[in-house]
C-alpha cells in the first residue's frame, strides 16, 4: 500500500497524516485490488463554518475511483471522503465477481 499525503496552502499535520493512513489502511486490508493512494488537503478561504477540503483518489485496476468533501474540520473531511470511496468500491467490487 502507497500513500501520498500532499498538503495545499495548509500547515504539515503528523496526526492527520496519520489518522488518514490509519482509515486508508482498512480500505486496503477489505480491498486487494487497491494500488496506491493519493490524498491531497485543502482550505478553502472563501467559507468560514466549513472549508477544510479533503480529496481522495484510489488507484486500482480498471478506471480510478475519485472522491471529496468539504466539511467543518479535516477529520469530518476524511471519513466522509471516504464513505464515498467505501460506496465506489462495493460497486466496483460487484462488477469484479460477475466477471
Amino acid at each position: 500500500m502507497t500513500v501520498s499525503i500532499q498538503y495545499v496552502g495548509v500547515d504539515v499535520s503528523g496526526t492527520l497524516s496519520a489518522f488518514t493512513k490509519e482509515k486508508l489502511e482498512k480500505l486496503f486490508n477489505r480491498y486487494e485490488f487497491l494500488i496506491n493512494a493519493t490524498v491531497h488537503f485543502k482550505q478553502d478561504e472563501k467559507q468560514d463554518d466549513i472549508g477544510k477540503i479533503c480529496n481522495i483518489e484510489l488507484s486500482l485496476p480498471g478506471p480510478r475511483i475519485f472522491a471529496t468533501s468539504n466539511e467543518r474540520n479535516f477529520e469530518v473531511s476524511v471519513r466522509e471522503t471516504i464513505s464515498d470511496l467505501e460506496r465506489q468500491l462495493k460497486k466496483r467490487k460487484e462488477i469484479y465477481k460477475t466477471h
